[in-house]
Order: structure tokens, then sequence, then C-alpha cells
């Protein structure tokens, strides 16, 4: 007898672990547009919860909140793509032509007599002709090429993307109607004890609000600040450098001060050494926008936005979203940390309970 109910239970198991293969394996293709709905309708549940006090038909405010959602997310990134793709083909013709004409800057220094301009044009003939005999142009191209292909490849892929946001609004429906029911189920399914439990739900919120909020929030609105200076100061190009800049955001020790101390800098010199005495005016009042403005925010918007919310550490962010980003594509950047984070307290959980 209890042979015969050995043999149920592997039986039943077998069944199990094939039943629960076969649906990975079903849901595999859309696993990544399930997860950036759940991202969606996480971040963006505040909004629907007011909307609803608003608006007392329910099934409204989700259609209302899923719209604001796509105007947010859909305009900007399809203006900030065009405008990126736009300008680093602008960089490049414009840095390929100044190496070619035996210059990197672009400009000649007018104080020719002066120990500054007989430095600087010597440094930057010479710049430009050793990166001509290394065949940097030819890396330019090839850099171009790439670009042009992953271009060609993105625009190909519109339709699939305009598809694939539709389905991660249209799943963002059902969580929003039905997320809190789903939650609790999966809660009442998970094998731990409730203090586990409660632990995983309260990492998961906290690493959740930590990236979507004090990081990329933060690195965002310092991008736009950036990009805002840029366009002030006359810097060429800047959309593409407060896209860069918003990247460097991200990394912590760098920041964004490695993309402005330069871009000031450049402008400062340039007015210099050309007696441009406005572009040098430009250059100045873009190194204090930095330091004032552009350094300040990220200390300010975080005080505000994380409150006494703990913050994860740093290199769980990194090895999070250069990981996830591997494995999931772009929404690896948000779901990268926070499986690792939550791993990180499932063994904290385990090792107290068993060791």
């Amino acid at each position: 007898m209890e042979a015969k109910q050995s043999h149920s239970h592997v039986v039943h198991f077998i069944i199990f672990a094939l039943a629960v293969f076969l649906f990975f394996k079903i849901v595999e293709p859309l696993i990544t547009i399930f997860l950036a709905s759940v991202i969606i309708t996480y971040v963006s549940f505040p909004l629907y919860k007011r909307l609803r006090k608003l608006v007392p038909n329910n099934f409204l405010s989700i259609i209302l909140a899923i719209i604001v959602i796509a105007l947010v997310l859909l305009l900007p990134f399809s203006y900030i793509t065009f405008k990126i793709t736009q300008q680093t083909f602008e960089f490049y013709k414009s840095f390929s032509g100044n190496i070619a004409k035996g210059t990197l800057l672009g400009f000649t220094c007018e104080q020719v007599d002066s120990k500054a301009c007989l430095i600087v044009n010597s440094m930057e003939r010479f710049s430009a002709t050793r990166l001509s005999e290394l065949g940097f142009d030819k890396y330019l191209q090839k850099g171009l090429s790439r670009l042009i292909d992953t271009t060609t490849n993105y625009l190909v892929r519109i339709p699939q993307a305009i598809l694939g946001t539709g389905l991660a609004l249209f799943i963002s429906y059902f969580l929003f109607r039905d997320g809190e029911k789903i939650l609790k189920k999966i809660i009442n399914w998970l094998p731990f004890r409730k203090k586990t439990v409660n632990r995983l739900i309260n990492q998961f919120q906290k690493i959740t609000y930590t990236i979507v909020f004090a990081q990329l929030f933060v690195a965002l609105a310092q991008g736009v600040i950036g990009m805002l200076g840029f366009y002030i100061f006359g810097l060429p190009l800047p959309i593409f450098w407060g896209v860069i800049t918003a990247f460097f955001a991200l990394i912590p020790t760098v920041g964004t001060a490695i993309i402005w101390v330069p871009a000031s800098l450049f402008l400062a010199l340039s007015g210099y050494l050309t007696q441009d005495y406005i572009m040098l005016a430009k250059g100045v009042g873009l190194f204090v926008y930095g330091i004032l403005v552009i350094s300040t925010i990220d200390n300010l918007l975080r005080i505000k936005i994380i409150h006494a919310k703990a913050e994860v550490h740093p290199l769980i962010v990194i090895a999070g979203v250069i990981g996830g980003m591997n494995l999931f594509g772009i929404i690896g950047l948000f779901f990268g940390p926070i499986f690792l984070s939550m791993l990180i307290t499932y063994f904290e959980s385990f090792k107290e309970r068993f060791m």
C-alpha cells in the first residue's frame, strides 16, 4: 500500500513538473511583455487609485489610466529616439569631417602668437593626424554602419513594438482590475512562512521604488535638465548629450559631471581660443549651471522621493541592471535588480531559519 502511494506521489510530481515546464514554454514568448506590464501597473497604480476616486466607473478609470500611460511612454520615447538617431548621425559627420581637415575641435585658434594657441593647435593637429593614421575614421565608419543597422532593425520592429506595447497595456488592464486578488492568491500559494512572505513583499516594494524613482526618475530628471542647459548655453547636439547625461546619472560615483564638465570646458576653451567671448561666457555659465542645478538636483530629488525608505546597495543595482538587461533586454533594467535583491532576501530568511 505504501509503495503504491509512493508511486502515486512520484507520478503526480512528474505530471506537475511537466505542467509547469509546458506552462513556461507556452508563456516564454510573452514573458518580457508580461514583466513589462507588471512594472507598468505597479508604478502607475497610485495614478489608477486617484482616478478611481474621481471616476465612479472602474472600467473608465482603468481606461483613462492606460491612455495616460500610453501617452507618457510612447510620445517622449518616439521623439527622443528619432532625435537621438538624427543627432548621432550629425555627430559622426562633424567629427569625421574635422579629422579629415586635420582638426578635432573644428576651429582654428585666432591668437596665433600666444603660447596657448600654439600648444592647442599643435596638440590638435597631432591628435587628428594620429587618429587618421590609426584608421580612426574606419572605426567611425564601422560605428556608423552599426548605427544604421540598429536603426533599420528598430524601424522594422516598430509594428512588433507597437503590438507588444498594446499587449502589455492590455494585460495591465486586467492587473489593474484584478491585481489585488491575484496578489492575495499568489501569497497563499507560496510555500513560505508569513514572516518570509511579508519580508519578500517589503523588499519588492523597496527595490522597485528605489530603481524606478530613486534611480531612473532622478536620472531622467538630470538628463532633461542637462539637455535644457546644453540647449540654453549652445552646446551642439543637446538631446544627444542629454541622453548620455541620463545614462551616466545611473552609474554611482561617476555621475553627470563626466559630461557637463568637459562640455563647459569645451565651450569656454573654444570661446577663448577664437576670441568669441560670448561662447566663453556660455562655457562659464554651463559650468555654474552644472554645479548649481544639475549636480544639486540629484540630492534634492533623492531626499524628496525616497523619504524614509532605505536604499538598496549600489552593487546590487549595478549587477542586477547589467545581468537583467543581458537576460531580459530593456525590461531587465527593472527586473534584474528586483530579482537579485529578492533572492538575497530569501537567502537571509533561509539562513535565519535553518542555519
